[in-house]
């Protein structure tokens, strides 16, 4: 059927008028993309105006923050999948982290283990906060260079309080004080943070979580998240997803000594020792006058060996570092494949094993130290000890969740 000429031309205008409308309506009601940093000046289901002013109680207030602010001494740690466990030879018959893949979401962590001096600014802040009797609880125990059989008790009186050794790791600290370190640089960096914004003194943590310019917490690290910083297998990667080779410790190679000449993928001599350890028995530092020895007896200087390709220090030797879990020798079958960590006994308790040595008080140290032979270098080592104790050879460093990212 055909239609005259005056109905196709009205059948032609109601279509444009329809298409125009429809259009309209579109691009009246359509925002593009938002994100935190550019969420637009009007909510996209309602249409009312947003405040950008946090003063401002009469209108629904947005912050147009969308990057964390990170703290100081900290380097990002792109998370990801990972094979996680022991690949070294089990020579202590532990059998207690079998390897197995997990994801890990992306953190912060400290660069170095904590030095003596950062330890000291601690102390003088708290001085001014706590009891004396209480301040002497939070003291590092200098009493762990003690020996009956040794003449080390010098460090007692120096190590910690000799200038020259600011920069060295900090010894004789619990599990504990640990934390409660991480606790007051929470509250004392986000304390700066709000000074230099120049922004109210009284405003709440949640206050300061919406307005995003919050310092997220300071903490010890999960053991996952030490083992994933410490192999920093992002170092082996090419071609997607693949990865050229496994890692024994957080280097190339299968050895402790440099296996690049300078010119080729890493930088530095041929045949140093990579990390500050304990060759052998008796032999702490190799014999004087040799540059490629690890040249300390004791701890060195939190910088004094190259960092992994995450950009961290000392991940193996040096000092042992606490990390936040509770030790169970299932851990690894019984945590969750995402961001694994044991709080607690659960699905493994002590008294499965019939010893007070396992309880929910003893806390896993990672990594090797000055004093501690090769094997203890490979990051899927652990041992444990309990929280309020402390030795001379473990330390810590901290750790920070990653909130927030650009153009999300």
């Amino acid at each position: 059927m055909r239609l005259p000429n005056t109905w196709k031309s009205w059948a032609i205008a109601l279509t444009l008028v329809t298409a125009t409308v429809l259009s309209s309506c579109q691009k009246n009601n359509t925002y593009g993309r938002r994100t935190a940093g550019s969420p637009g000046k009007r909510s996209a289901t309602t249409g009312a105006g947003f405040s950008f002013n946090a003063d401002d109680s009469t209108r629904f207030f947005v912050a147009k923050k969308a990057e964390q602010i990170p703290g100081p001494n900290l380097k990002l740690i792109q998370g990801g999948r990972a094979v996680l466990g022991s690949q070294e030879e089990d020579v202590m018959a532990f059998r207690d982290n079998l390897e197995r893949t997990v994801s890990i979401s992306t953190f912060w962590m400290d660069e170095t283990e904590m030095t003596n001096n950062d330890y000291k600014e601690f102390l003088y802040a708290m001085k001014k906060k706590v009891s004396l009797d209480s301040l002497k609880k939070l003291e590092p125990s200098e009493k762990v260079w003690r020996g009956a059989m040794t003449f080390n008790d010098v460090y007692e009186s120096y190590y910690f309080r000799f200038p020259g050794f600011n920069f060295y790791p900090v010894a004789g600290v619990s599990w504990s004080q640990a934390n409660a370190y991480a606790k007051w640089r929470t509250e004392y960096v986000q304390k700066i943070e709000v000074e230099r914004q120049g922004l109210d003194s009284a405003l709440t943590r949640s206050q300061l979580i919406e307005r995003g310019i919050v310092i997220a917490e300071f903490r010890l690290p999960t053991e996952s998240e030490w083992e994933y910083a410490a192999k920093a297998m992002i170092g082996t990667q090419y071609l997607d997803e693949n990865q050229e080779y496994g890692r024994i410790y957080p280097w190339d190679g299968r050895g402790v000594r440099n296996p690049y000449d300078g010119r080729g993928k890493k930088a530095g001599k041929q045949g140093d020792f990579l990390a500050n350890f304990k060759r052998g028995r008796g032999d702490y530092a190799g014999i004087a006058g040799d540059e490629t020895n690890d040249g300390e007896i004791i701890p060195a200087n939190v910088y004094d060996m190259a960092p992994n390709d995450f950009g961290l220090y000392n991940m193996a030797g040096n000092m042992n570092e606490w990390v936040y879990d509770v030790y169970r020798p299932l851990s690894f079958q019984d945590t969750d494949d995402l961001n694994p960590l044991r709080k607690d006994g659960v699905y493994d308790e002590k008294n499965t094993y019939g010893t007070s040595l396992l309880n929910d008080s003893i806390r896993v140290y990672k990594g090797g130290s000055w004093r501690d032979v090769a094997y203890w270098l490979a990051p899927g080592t652990r041992r444990f000890m309990h929280q309020d104790s402390s030795t001379n050879h473990i330390g810590f460093r901290c750790a920070m969740v990653s909130i927030g990212a650009r153009g999300k």
